[in-house]
């Protein structure tokens, strides 16, 4: 989220700026106990530049989908790799609907 603006106001940033990413953890053997020990215990191990900004966990708990944001991508790849042993990941750079909506509505 750049800076100014308000909680829950999701603008993509120009080219350099923050980008928001949707992470999608799969937990190994379906089982989300070592991923929360090790939060529990560490914390959630993102190097600085790396923001947390949400997530959402599925109702069999296999599953977490985190939005996350940075301005350099490899902070993000560090991140994945301090828990690759508990979760697999799927990476999707991704902009708000907001923005969507603008980016077609010249072909509406």
């Amino acid at each position: 989220m750049r800076r100014g603006a308000h909680a829950g106001e999701f603008d993509r940033p120009a080219r350099g700026d923050t980008v928001l990413y949707m992470v999608v953890e799969k937990f190994k053997n379906a089982d989300p106990v070592p991923v929360y020990r090790r939060f529990r215990d560490r914390g959630r191990l993102a190097p600085e530049g790396l923001r947390y900004v949400a997530s959402w966990v599925d109702e069999r708990l296999e599953r977490c989908f985190q939005l996350m944001e940075t301005e350099e991508r490899r902070l993000l790849d560090e991140w994945m790799a301090r828990w690759s042993d508990v979760t697999d990941f799927e990476v999707y750079a991704v902009i708000t609907s907001a923005e969507a909506a603008a980016r077609v509505s010249s072909r509406l």
